[in-house]
């Protein structure tokens, strides 16, 4: 099984639909959705609330390995059921999409122009527990706000050693260290990561591939060292705030690079839609998405 995931990550046409949304940022992806912070009473039933806008998603017709390559987790959705199966069971079971598990427990306080991860106990228990449910490989995300050398060294440091971690439990890791799309001197930024990126890329053992989830570039194909390079299964795209037509057009000009968006592919959906409305309008963003991500 993990072979035919591999397979599908490596070279499926289509893009990775991030469905993490954790305690911090799921308020606003429910208000997005329509569901108002009225709605629910409590932490509880908040996440009700998003598990069920996940499974309208992951149910919808066009939710299949055909086009989305995989779907990021978060823990609380991985512990839960998609159609009567373990959510990462019913996704490579019934749709073909390949699981992720989001690991990271947010971020920590700037420093040096950067957002580390913060500490992450219980690590290597949750990795084993996420190998035993099905999941393939992890995401954690990381965040550059400012053009600083050692920052940006620190972040790419940081992210190998969670990366090497969680090969270790025979999972991918994908590496996120997110450039602020708003930030002055975004393509130096770029340019320092990428070449960060290369040198920790030696620290992975031969025969042995990690994940790149990085913010769509100013200058097009700025990471194609990095989609062309052996330890490197797959590079995706985040959409990182640009709505989903201008993260589009970027991603389309970016050789081999994939979407994995999370606001982008929920814009215009709705809890007031009928079902018929919400399937057509995931349906639209899924090609639209998928043109981009094959466009390269």
């Amino acid at each position: 099984m993990h072979q035919d995931m591999a397979a599908q990550v490596r070279a499926g046409n289509g893009f990775i639909a991030a469905l993490d949304q954790s305690g911090g940022s799921t308020p606003k992806a429910l208000k997005l959705y329509g569901v108002n912070e009225d709605a629910y009473a409590n932490d509880a039933e908040m996440f009700d609330q998003i598990h069920a806008m996940r499974a309208r998603i992951v149910d919808a017709p066009a939710f299949t390995g055909a086009k989305v390559v995989g779907a990021i987790l978060f823990e609380m959705t991985m512990d839960r059921q998609f159609g009567g199966q373990p959510a990462a069971e019913y996704l490579w079971n019934e749709r073909r999409v390949v699981p992720f598990l989001k690991i990271d427990k947010g971020l920590e306080a700037e420093a040096n122009g950067v957002q580390l991860l913060k500490p992450m106990p219980g690590l290597d228990a949750l990795l084993a527990r996420a190998k035993d449910l099905g999941i393939f490989g992890t995401k954690e995300r990381s965040v550059i706000n400012a053009l600083s050398e050692t920052g940006i060294e620190a972040i790419a440091t940081q992210q190998f050693d969670v990366g090497l971690r969680v090969l270790e439990h025979g999972l991918i890791p994908i590496l996120e260290p997110e450039i602020n799309i708003n930030m002055v001197d975004k393509a130096a930024a770029e340019k320092m990561l990428c070449d960060a990126i290369l040198r920790h890329l030696d620290r992975i053992p031969e025969g042995q591939e990690i994940m790149l989830k990085l913010t769509l570039p100013e200058q097009a194909n700025a990471y194609q060292t990095l989609v062309d390079h052996p330890k490197v299964m797959r590079v995706v795209a985040l959409s990182g705030g640009y709505n989903r037509a201008e993260a589009n057009a970027r991603l389309a000009q970016n050789k081999g690079v994939i979407a994995s968006f999370s606001r982008a592919l929920t814009e215009g959906l709705s809890a007031q839609q009928s079902d018929d409305d919400f399937n057509t309008m995931l349906s639209t963003t899924i090609d639209d998405i998928f043109a981009a991500s094959i466009a390269g």
